[in-house]
């Protein structure tokens, strides 16, 4: 991965003497230069790894510029090609792919376009998230989070692995065991063995429910696989 890193730096920098952009949102306060990557298939993985990584997003506050930058800058390494600066003060339209405002309902989704020349779409979006991911501290890789499915949370059955993020941390797998009692606020609704033990349970912690209409599952293999999952779950209920 770090070989595809280089040869992905390599190929934009040879394709000419710089691919610049400028990202902003619909206030147009700030915005983040980039000398290089300034694609649209690369702010577009950009953008996505930071919603992966549950960042606030810049419309939020400045954590969600400082993570930006932060995710941008570990990818392009040194310290030139990624400048932070009042809208007003940047090389907005700069012949190249010009400005990207991002919003909507993340708020890192792209809602809107200016000085744009034709959109760029030259890397694998899969790739470019495994580039990008690769580029970080190691602590702070997703791996193989990335390779997750999103499904709706109703369609999750016992055996699942759905991924649980913990304040700051990266998302790891956990087995559903059950789901929750007819009549109780969570009824019907996954949930894992995070909190809790065989003797008190695991209903009574809301944490270890599945929460929002969608979650990210560890790719279904084979049915024997999720026979083995769910005679896992049934063990520890049965504990």
């Amino acid at each position: 991965m770090r070989e595809r890193l280089e040869q992905n730096k390599s190929r934009e920098r040879e394709a000419s003497m710089g691919n610049r952009a400028v990202i902003t949102t619909e206030e147009k306060r700030i915005g983040v230069y980039l000398h290089w990557n300034g694609g649209r298939d690369s702010v577009e993985a950009f953008l996505h790894y930071c919603e992966l990584k549950g960042y606030r997003s810049p419309s939020q506050d400045c954590y969600g510029w400082a993570r930006l930058c932060q995710v941008i800058g570990n990818y392009f390494g040194g310290t030139l090609s990624i400048g932070i600066d009042e809208y007003s003060r940047l090389d907005t339209d700069n012949w190249d792919n010009g400005v990207y405002i991002i919003g909507g309902e993340s708020g890192w989704e792209i809602v809107g376009r200016l000085y744009s020349h034709g959109e760029q779409m030259n890397y694998d979006h899969d790739e470019m998230l495994r580039a990008i991911d690769a580029a970080q501290p190691k602590s702070e890789q997703l791996g193989a989070y990335l390779d997750s499915i999103e499904i709706a949370t109703k369609d999750v059955v016992l055996g699942d692995m759905v991924y649980f993020c913990s304040y700051e941390g990266i998302p790891e797998p956990r087995d559903i065991i059950g789901f929750g009692s007819k009549g109780s606020r969570y009824e019907g609704i996954p949930y894992t063995d995070l909190y809790g033990d065989a003797e008190r349970g695991y209903e009574w912690n809301c944490n270890n429910f599945v929460h929002g209409e969608t979650c990210r599952i560890v790719p279904r293999k084979t049915l024997e696989e999720l026979e083995q999952g769910v005679a896992k779950a049934l063990s520890l209920l049965a504990e």
